[in-house]
């Protein structure tokens, strides 16, 4: 019977339907979707959640690798294990149990010899079949419920009842297949083999559940080892996020410090790694940037105490310099013509100084915080109609203003304002002058300053082309905080000056506020000292209120005005953010 026994054949390739060999695919199907949450979370602007999640991220790929990798090589070794213990077993119990029979063996012999191979221990069951002597297909099974041949696969079937050349490379005709299939819920193992020489046909299948269940044990094992993993990378990226962040947030808080002005603001440096380097350059910046500011603001203050010591050490000479010239403008006819250029040249020269000092003092006053509001309530078409009749210019400027408008402000403070926009559009502009009057609810969609409903038949604007002169002013900065702007019911006043000149050039527009800005370089001894609208802007915010400047498309420059109806919150004169100071002047240039 040795010669019908047969060498462990080869798995038939359709035939390896591996009962548990996707037991967890599921598993690897949630590594896609992990990772694009986790590439989801990445746009998240926190350094610490990109950190906690890129080292969740790495911890669960390697963990999800090396448990998929011990999984995969655990279930093959467990598998194969079993598969060839029992291969082995079924081969030798169908050698044995059959060699003791007849060629043509009776069913109760079969059935005796199933018995025989399933009572070993690796308990499957037995399915012989074989050709009884009266020739009748006799088919003997220890588990009638379990194995039969209808539960053989087909490809089973056919891969044992073929028959192979024999050759060198081919020492028998039949082999031992096997197949893993599903019966039910549970996983199998079947397998085949015909006695050479005639002999009977074997079958047995073998439960693998046994093995599933401890490779879902493994599994288990293996995802409460991969979720562990997790949670400590992410435990450990929190400690790694903390000790990396930590320094950078002391650092940005340290930097916010700085940018609100506390110049001595240090870190402490612990430790010698790129961080403690990085704040040691901090502290040296900082050290640094403090010196360099406390010199600037010791040069500054030097130079506000040397313009108001100058200014007030011009006012004595002045005085009697101003007494001087207006005696000899009195007696300008009377002298001789020769001299009288001089004469005329002496006085004009003399008051253009005089409001050069009276402007200076009032910068210098802006400077050092110490303009205030003296409000009263003001009917403002009167106080127009005022500035422009002391000054006379009465025939070349328009009004419309209605009467009983009337605004809780500094009226002095108004009147610099208005003269320093009326005069800088006569003597820069083109007539005719147009000054508007209006008032609106709350700062309005232009409030920038170009044309806008409510304004008159001027379209609305504020005058003055900017070139020398009282014009020369300061450009303040975007409007201040208008604090006042929508008291006294919400409205705020908004006066437009418009000229019909060429307009500013656009080069010119944004600085059409700085202090001693000139248009013309070529005419650097203009009437003006280049203050004025520095001094009106100034004005302007010390009441919460702003000055703006534009061109019309049909030609001519307007500046737009806009002050709350009432300045009564700012009338404590506390500073304005920002370094917006109060100043304050008279007549054109700002003076007095």
């Amino acid at each position: 019977m040795t010669e019908r026994s047969h060498d462990g054949g080869a798995p038939d390739e359709g035939a390896d339907g591996g009962a548990g060999s996707g037991a967890h695919a599921p598993a690897g199907r949630r590594v896609p979707r992990l990772l694009g949450r986790a590439s989801g979370l990445l746009r998240w602007t926190s350094l610490r959640l990109r950190l906690v999640v890129v080292f969740a991220l790495v911890a669960l790929t390697a963990a999800v690798s090396a448990s998929g990798i011990a999984y995969w090589l655990n279930r093959n070794t467990v598998l194969d294990r079993t598969q060839n213990a029992v291969l082995n077993d079924f081969r030798k119990s169908l050698e044995d149990s059959t060699r003791s029979l007849p060629l043509r063996p009776r069913c109760s012999e079969l059935q005796d010899a199933a018995r025989q191979m399933a009572a070993g221990p690796q308990n499957y069951a037995v399915l012989l079949i074989g050709v009884d002597r009266e020739g009748k297909d006799c088919a003997a099974t220890t588990d009638k419920n379990l194995l039969t041949l209808k539960n053989v696969p087909a490809s089973l079937r056919s891969a044992v009842e073929q028959v192979r050349p024999v050759d060198e490379s081919n020492r028998y005709s039949h082999h031992l297949y096997w197949q893993r299939k599903e019966l039910g819920d549970a996983p199998y193992l079947v397998a085949g083999a015909k006695v050479i020489g005639g002999g009977p046909t074997g079958y047995m299948i073998k439960s693998l559940a046994t093995e599933r269940q401890d490779l879902n044990s493994l599994a288990w094992s293996l995802g409460i080892a991969t979720a562990l993993a997790l949670v400590g990378s992410a435990l450990l990226a929190q400690a790694a996020a903390t000790t990396v962040l930590r320094p950078v947030q002391r650092l940005g808080h340290a930097a916010r410090q700085l940018g609100e002005g506390r110049l001595d603001t240090r870190l402490r440096v612990t430790g010698t790694d790129e961080l403690a380097d990085l704040s040691r350059t901090f502290n040296r910046t900082a050290e640094r940037l403090q010196q360099r500011v406390e010199e600037l603001s010791g040069r500054e203050a030097a130079s506000r105490r040397f313009v108001a010591d100058m200014s007030h050490e011009l006012r004595t000479p002045l005085t009697a310099i101003t007494a001087v010239s207006e005696v000899l403008e009195e007696e300008a006819d009377s002298l001789d013509p020769m001299i009288a250029p001089a004469v005329q040249l002496v006085v004009s020269e003399t008051r253009r100084l005089n409001d050069l000092v009276e402007n200076l003092m009032e910068v210098t006053r802006f400077d050092a915080g110490t303009a205030r509001l003296v409000l009263d309530d003001v009917d403002v078409a009167d106080q127009v109609t005022a500035c422009i009749d002391a000054r006379a210019w009465l025939d070349a400027v328009d009004l419309d203003a209605d009467r009983g408008i009337v605004a809780r402000l500094d009226p002095r403070r108004l009147d610099v304002i208005l003269a320093n926009l009326i005069g800088n559009a006569l003597k820069h502009g083109g007539s005719p002058v147009r000054v508007s009057v209006r008032t609106e609810e709350g700062r309005g969609a232009d409030a920038g300053g170009g044309e806008a409903a409510g304004a008159g038949e001027d379209g609305g604007g504020a005058a003055g082309a900017g070139a020398e002169g009282p014009e020369g002013g300061a450009a303040g900065e975007p409007a201040a905080e208008t604090a006042g702007a929508d008291r006294a019911g919400g409205g705020e006043l908004v006066i437009r000056v418009r000229d019909h000149g060429p307009g500013i050039p656009e080069e010119v527009l944004p600085h059409v506020f700085d202090r001693f800005y000139k248009a013309s370089a070529s005419r650097p001894r203009s009437e003006g000292s280049g203050l004025g609208l520095s001094i009106a802007l100034e004005n302007a915010h010390i009441h919460g209120g702003e000055i703006t400047a534009a061109n019309l498309p049909e030609g001519g420059a307007v500046f737009t005005l806009r002050l709350p109806m009432d300045a009564s919150p700012l009338a404590d004169g506390e500073e304005r953010d920002g370094g917006r100071d109060r100043a304050a002047g008279e007549g054109p240039e700002g003076g007095r």
